[in-house]
């Protein structure tokens, strides 16, 4: 018998797992679909199949994805969890038998079992595979239209070590650019950079030394360089096994940023010192006039992490805004200057793919207008970098948004040409929409909103593929 999950913040409301799997063929829409809207919509979160084991947090979910094929006015939706060996075990086991983030909270009959990981993060189409993503382990592989789970993808068993679960697409080469950290094992300074052709081969494979064991969820990416950011959220094996968080606040060791120019190698990498912060998502980064100037969402220190002795984070400083960075390349220089682009909490950025790592006008995110910030979004904002307007849809009090996702009008639409997928939380009815916005007219509010008669549980990312 399934045992009760226990009462704690992530396992409430909207966090609360969905438990089941379904699908709808035809599901009611309000509103009208764009007849040239011809994609499925992935989405990727955190669901799990057990209460937990030890400390819960949201990151260790078993993934589940959510599909949405918008097709002909029309939308179908099917959700499944992704079979992980963590999945299948502790469904033969009837409950949980991993810790969340502490190895040392592991059940001793999984001691010695490799996994592949929880899937629970991202969710990309690339190289004609549906890759479902999470950091510590390598790529786990779906099929895009029964979501049935195929197993770890490890590129033709080229790829050792873990995967981003935020790689980079090269809008001229087709080229899937990522690297993973803890590259050499749990706890571990080296980090991996990898490079897959537009037909899904690995091509290069790199590794290198960070200046310390961090949590690296995401990088940067332009034409010419890459950027790696190493924040002082730290990980340490000692701390785990005394007890202590694995990882951690830390910001006397400060932010580390590694620029690596793309026709060079990691033994080229530079690194910048500057203040502590932290960055889950950067929205796009460009070169212009000798410089990178990146457009991320900062924060002040950590949120969902402790400090190192134990005390929770500052909730004031544990909200992200978006920040540009200007990196100056010059060979005089080590500076990094910042400055925040908007006073309103956000989260989640997204842009306009075609455009990624190339000067860009338009970028999207989740906003909250409430003072106290946090992680209820509950805007979905578009943000001219050109001109700094903001076009914000704001949702009815006790409805959250999550990440909007850029689709193009057509392949060769100008930039922001097209629409906005989302999928919205409608708090008073307790279920959720697949909300469709113009995306030059995002204040206008949904063109359609597809009603699911359930909830789709607040997760993380996801992407798109055409129809065929």
């Amino acid at each position: 018998m399934a045992a009760p999950y226990p009462d704690h913040p992530q396992l409430r409301g909207n966090f609360a797992p969905l438990r089941m799997e379904c699908d709808l063929n035809d599901v009611i829409v309000e509103g009208e679909i764009p007849k040239d809207l011809d994609v499925s919509y992935y989405r990727n979160g955190p669901d799990p199949q057990f209460a937990p084991r030890g400390h819960h947090h949201w990151f260790a979910g078993d993934g589940m994805l959510h599909m949405f094929k918008v097709q002909d006015g029309r939308v179908g939706y099917r959700n499944r969890w992704a079979r992980t060996k963590k999945f299948e075990v502790e469904r033969d086991a009837g409950k949980s038998l991993f810790g969340a983030l502490n190895p040392m909270e592991n059940d001793p009959s999984v001691a010695n079992l490799e996994t592949d990981g929880v899937a629970n993060t991202n969710v990309v189409w690339h190289g004609d595979k549906l890759l479902a993503l999470e950091e510590g382990h390598a790529p786990f592989q779906l099929d895009p239209d029964s979501l049935a789970s195929h197993g770890a993808w490890t590129f033709d068993n080229k790829l050792q070590g873990p995967m981003t679960a935020h790689p980079k697409m090269d809008p001229k080469t087709g080229e899937m650019l990522f690297f993973g950290y803890m590259a050499d094992g749990p706890f571990s300074e080296t980090i991996s950079y990898q490079v897959v052709n537009a037909a899904g081969e690995l091509t290069l494979s790199e590794r290198f030394e960070a200046p310390f064991t961090s949590m690296m969820h995401d990088f940067i990416t332009t034409e010419n360089y890459v950027i790696f950011p190493v924040f002082p959220l730290t990980g340490s094996l000692d701390r785990a096994m005394q007890g202590q968080p694995a990882f951690a606040w830390e910001p006397d060791k400060g932010t580390h940023i590694g620029v690596m120019p793309r026709s060079g190698s990691v033994a080229d990498i530079r690194w910048y010192e500057t203040d502590p912060c932290f960055v889950f998502h950067p929205m796009n980064a460009y070169e212009q006039d000798g410089k990178i100037v990146a457009h991320v969402m900062q924060f002040e220190e950590a949120p969902l992490f402790p400090h190192v002795d134990g005390s929770k984070p500052d909730a004031a400083k544990a909200n992200a805004r978006l920040c540009e960075w200007v990196i100056d390349l010059a060979p005089n220089s080590n500076g990094i200057a910042a400055r925040y682009l908007e006073e309103m909490t956000g989260e989640f950025p997204r842009l306009d793919e075609r455009f990624s790592g190339l000067e860009y006008q338009h970028g999207y995110y989740g906003g909250a207008t409430s003072k106290d910030g946090g992680l209820g979004f509950n805007a979905v904002v578009h943000h001219n970098l050109s001109s700094g307007a903001v076009d914000m849809h704001e949702l009815p009090e006790g409805d959250f948004t999550g990440e909007p996702v850029f689709v193009p009008r057509t392949l060769d639409a100008p930039e922001g040409d097209g629409y906005l997928l989302s999928v919205l939380y409608r708090g008073n009815e307790n279920r959720s929409d697949l909300a469709v916005f113009d995306a030059q007219n995002v204040a206008d509010g949904p063109m359609a909103c597809a009603q699911l008669p359930h909830r789709v549980p607040f997760g993380f990312h996801g992407n798109w593929r055409y129809n065929k």
